[in-house]
């Protein structure tokens, strides 16, 4: 079958020149001999015009120009409906999941990957109604991306910026989990969903997390010292927390660090989330469930 693309380009998404990346996509794109049209994105994030003209037009792949924010819009509004590849070119902030699946840096060398990989089904969640591609949080990094996405300005180092800023106002969210018909109940700082192993800028956050493997990894950083919170986060960051079983762990973790299917949290303190690392309205109460081998992904 003919491959043809469409290049779906986020114009204000991470610090690159973006017409320097539509440049190359051009040039690297015609080289292939592979036909191709770029489009930009669009702020409600509706898709809908896709649908159509994937399956008129025999479009096979969809390559997001962007960060993680862009990728869940756009399959989110698009996996239940089309059967296509998506690629991603890495440009956001984060750019966690590309990280993840090992999708090169470099603009020039993420495009050339676009011809070369192999598009293989990745998981996914939901968050109640809401999509999730590769990490999820409630508490303290969703006041980080609630902040950062208000500041105006990107980058890693005004994400570092609101991070510090945060942490020394940072207090304990009151939350009650249930997993596998086990409930329990913790302060913590915040609690990570993860099926990517990272938050982006190759932060592993969940280290042992794998993009199609049918589980979440769960991270929560329960209440402790404010001295001892960064060495516990760089801790879980390293790798050396291991994965345990849940139940033995609770009382004595300052980390729990876990797996499963599927979990519900009540959030009793409404404490802020983020989706993809776009802050989005809180609930007092998430179901949280993996989707299964959800879309193709060129990696």
């Amino acid at each position: 079958m003919e491959r043809r693309f469409v290049y779906l380009m986020n114009p204000i998404s991470g610090t690159y020149k973006k017409e320097d990346i539509k440049q190359l996509i051009q040039d690297l794109t015609t080289a292939q001999n592979i036909p191709f049209e770029i489009i930009p994105t669009n702020a409600s994030g509706n898709y809908d015009f896709l649908k159509d003209k994937i399956n008129a037009e025999g479009i096979t792949d969809l390559i997001i120009v962007g960060g993680d924010g862009t990728v869940n819009q756009i399959v989110g509004s698009l996996y239940k409906y089309v059967d296509v590849n998506y690629g991603i070119i890495p440009v956001g902030s984060g750019n966690g999941l590309a990280y993840a699946a090992g999708i090169p840096r470099r603009p020039k060398d993420a495009i050339q990957y676009q011809f070369t990989g192999t598009a293989k089904y990745v998981d996914a969640f939901t968050m109640n109604d809401k999509f999730s591609c590769m990490l999820s949080g409630v508490g303290f990094d969703a006041q980080v991306a609630q902040d950062f996405a208000a500041s105006g300005t990107r980058g890693l180092l005004t994400y570092t910026q609101q991070s510090v800023l945060n942490f020394f106002k940072a207090q304990p969210y009151q939350f009650e989990i249930t997993v596998d018909e086990f409930t329990f109940f913790t302060e913590s700082y915040f609690i990570s969903i993860a099926n990517s192993n990272q938050f982006g800028n190759n932060v592993t956050i969940a280290p042992q997390a794998n993009l199609s493997d049918g589980l979440l990894d769960i991270v929560i950083v329960q209440k402790m010292s404010k001295a001892k919170l960064p060495f516990a986060v760089l801790q879980q960051i390293r790798g050396n927390n291991k994965l345990k079983a849940l139940v033995n762990e609770i009382n004595t973790q300052n980390v729990l660090y876990f797996q499963t299917q599927s979990l519900s949290v009540r959030n009793l303190k409404l404490a802020p989330l983020h989706i993809d690392g776009e802050p989005t309205e809180t609930a007092d109460f998430f179901k949280i469930d993996i989707l299964k081998d959800c879309f193709k992904l060129i990696h």
